[in-house]
């Protein structure tokens, strides 16, 4: 079988091909990935076909070592690759391995709807958190990564959320990120919100459809993780027209919940009892604590203070 590199080259020695251009398609012919595609499709390519795809050529070899050496490209984030065209040389630009990466951890993030998330919880991984300290950890961990395996094997089943309660700054909103990450690598949906910030949010909203639409869509997460609750200040109107809303269809409907809280559950039904003018309201308190009795089991979790001092 002739090659057609060769046969090329020789087709160059011709007179009317001026020096310059002889040295960019000897160049261009000398690349190690353009010798061997045209040795593979040989069966399909002609010196002539070569020839006439000189222009392609030569756009895959620019291209091909600005990301050699790290420079800018045409088509950021994506790579040249010669195919064969109607007997032609030309060439499609496919994703790097860095884009295939960063397109996957898109579609990843959009599976996790948050409400004042800092940055890193929302990059938390579960091999990240220090689970090792001392046994509550430990126990936190099991419980999570269990729940992980479950909801996949069976998200339609009944899994009951959890209730993690400790000190500031032990790791309590971490663990949930990470959860949610996992989850959303699965291919689950998470909403994920900061309580006290999502009911001041809500508050603004009151007096249009927003309200509604929001409390609408976080009641309805497949996943819900609360986060911080508890350290809000807490109307009658917040805990019976947001909490307590929410809470009631997660229940009828068995979704899985889960909440951070520097409070215990007893701690926090006494937090609900009282609202912000001072007024005693143990029933509604019993009632909404019922609801997250049954969607969540209090794990409580120590350690050592993470945040910055």
């Amino acid at each position: 079988m002739k090659n057609l590199s060769d046969e090329l080259k020789n087709t160059l020695k011709k007179p009317k091909y001026n020096k310059t251009y002889k040295e960019i398609v000897n160049s261009v012919l000398n690349d190690v990935t353009i010798k061997q595609f045209i040795k593979d499709h040989s069966n399909e390519l002609n010196d002539s076909s070569v020839n006439h795809s000189m222009s392609k050529l030569f756009e895959f070899v620019k291209e091909n070592n600005k990301l050699k050496n790290n420079e800018a490209t045409t088509i950021p984030g994506f790579e040249p690759i010669l195919v064969v065209n109607n007997g032609m040389i030309d060439i499609s630009y496919v994703p790097t391995n860095e884009q295939k990466e960063k397109i996957k951890l898109k579609k990843i993030k959009k599976r996790i709807t948050t409400v004042s998330i800092p940055k890193s919880i929302r990059d938390a991984g579960i091999n990240d958190f220090d689970y090792k300290e001392n046994n509550s950890r430990i126990l936190a961990m099991r419980r999570i990564s269990l729940f992980i395996r479950d909801y996949d094997e069976s998200p339609k089943k009944w899994h009951q959320g959890t209730f993690l309660t400790g000190r500031f700054g032990v790791g309590k909103t971490f663990l949930m990120g990470s959860m949610a990450n996992e989850l959303a690598k699965k291919g689950h949906l998470v909403s994920f919100i900061h309580f006290p910030t999502f009911v001041e949010e809500m508050k603004k909203m009151i007096s249009n459809d927003g309200f509604f639409k929001s409390v609408d869509s976080i009641k309805k997460s497949p996943i819900l993780i609360i986060d911080d609750i508890g350290s809000e200040s807490m109307s009658s109107w917040v805990r019976d027209n947001i909490l307590g809303i929410i809470m009631d269809f997660r229940m009828q409907n068995t979704l899985p919940t889960f909440f951070t809280s520097n409070l215990t559950m007893d701690e926090f039904e006494e937090f609900l009892s009282e609202n912000n003018k001072g007024d005693e309201e143990p029933l509604q308190a019993k009632r909404i604590m019922q609801r997250v009795r049954f969607l969540s089991k209090e794990v409580e979790i120590g350690g050592r203070n993470r945040r910055p001092q």
